[in-house]
């Protein structure tokens, strides 16, 4: 997922085609050759502007294990590494580690061009969070690793729920709704007790996932789209529902300013990414004034008595299927992603790739929210046609029609899941 990567600490807490080439075994990493003298590793500029002794440490520890290995490092943006990557690909100087965002692994993996990779030989990958061991996963194999991840969390104005008599964050649905109910009621109709976009997806196939439905599903080697299914359209409506009652602004803009338009003062809560509600906070878009007291983050509850299951943005770490030193790409993603390194990732305010290390974030009051949040967790079909399932927008076309009422809820999930199936098996 191409995002906004680091999160933000204050405010509440943590606010938080390429064919494949041989010289691997069947778990990727064990033919490659052990004598290599040179290690390539493509980064974001993330790690290069935010934890770069983050990255000195893991090549001190693979140099220290390979004297005479030379490192090189090279930093991309998000909207122009994809492009280069996929133009070195089709050459033979691939580079032998290449970070990715979450949802731009199954292009990849589904051509071939990332070596499978085995994840025991990397530490705490029994207790990956569920949706980023999905992102690596494809057809039962494993081709990357986790590297870090940013969560989904409630954020509203806690000073306009005391002024409608509520007190305390929402822990259950019940209390999520009613507290909406009085926010609105207070406030009027012109204003949004919710400020929720129709066509953020995000959002939407999280209540999607909590009644129990999905945007597809596989059966064999082929995927079905199934946002029609009734499980799906439970949660569907319930989004619906949400917009109807609490969402007063323009339903057909989608959640790209969300975080200024938050901090307009003309609505109350969001459920975002956990950076959202600082980027609201800040003194240049903040209008409402002091917005950075005014804000509490809580856990989503969602309505079917569990906590609302969050996308998970993130990155992955991926070994070429071209790299010529597969085997010290391993050692090296290891040795940064290990649990020194998740450590270091931890402290500058990120969520990390396993569950093992949420427990002691969920115990801070710091970083309970976050961390909690990220517990349950959903990740996109890896199907072959992902990619151009979002590209088409197929989603948020359905949702914005939801939204607007254009369409029931029904017509636009049917019309959505035919659109789906015409590409969502095509690589």
């Amino acid at each position: 997922m191409k995002r906004k990567l680091i999160a933000a600490v204050g405010v509440a807490g943590m606010v938080i085609g390429l064919a494949a080439c041989g010289g691997s075994d069947d778990k990727g990493t064990d033919k490659a050759a052990s004598g290599a003298k040179e290690l390539t590793v493509w980064l974001t500029v993330d790690a290069q502007n935010n934890w770069p002794e983050l990255v000195k440490a893991a090549d001190d520890a693979i140099i220290a294990k390979h004297p005479g290995l030379t490192i090189k490092h090279e930093y991309y943006g998000w909207p122009d590494k994809n492009a280069k990557l996929d133009a070195v690909l089709a050459t033979d100087k691939a580079p032998d580690v290449v970070e990715m965002g979450n949802s731009e692994m199954i292009g990849y993996m589904s051509t071939g061009a990332f070596a499978e990779v085995d994840p025991a030989k990397f530490e705490n990958s029994a207790a990956w969070l569920d949706a980023l061991k999905d992102s690596v996963t494809y057809n039962g194999k494993s081709y990357g690793v986790p590297y870090y991840a940013g969560g989904r969390v409630g954020t509203w104005r806690k000073d306009l729920a005391a002024e409608a008599g509520v007190t305390a964050a929402p822990k259950t649905w019940a209390e999520y709704t009613g507290a909406l109910d009085k926010i609105q009621k207070a406030k009027g109709d012109k204003f949004s007790a919710l400020y929720q976009p129709s066509p953020d997806w995000y959002a939407a196939m999280s209540y999607v996932y909590d009644a129990g439905g999905a945007i597809a599903k596989q059966d064999g080697d082929k995927w079905k789209a199934s946002l029609s299914s009734p499980e799906s359209l439970k949660g569907l409506t319930q989004y619906k529902d949400l917009l109807d009652k609490y969402m007063h602004a323009d339903k057909t803009k989608d959640e790209s300013d969300r975080p200024v338009v938050f901090a307009q003062g003309n609505s109350a809560a969001i459920f975002a990414a956990a950076w959202e509600g600082a980027v609201a906070a800040d003194p240049k878009n903040d209008k409402v004034g002091g917005l950075a007291d005014k804000l509490e983050n809580f856990v989503q509850p969602g309505p079917n008595g569990k906590n609302l299951p969050v996308f998970l943005g993130g990155s992955d770490l991926a070994i070429p299927s071209k790299s010529k030193a597969q085997d010290i790409a391993a050692e090296w993603i290891n040795a940064f992603t290990g649990s020194q390194g998740q450590k270091g990732l931890i402290g500058k305010g990120n969520l990390p790739n396993n569950k093992t290390d949420l427990g002691p974030l969920k115990a801070d009051p710091k970083t309970a929210v976050g961390a909690t949040a990220a517990e349950s967790s959903w990740f996109v079909p890896t199907a072959p046609g992902w990619g151009q399932v979002e590209k088409g927008n197929l989603l948020k076309t359905m949702l914005q029609e939801i939204g607007t009422g254009k369409k029931s809820v029904e017509e636009a999930a049917k019309a959505a899941d035919a659109e789906i199936d015409k590409v969502i098996n095509t690589k």
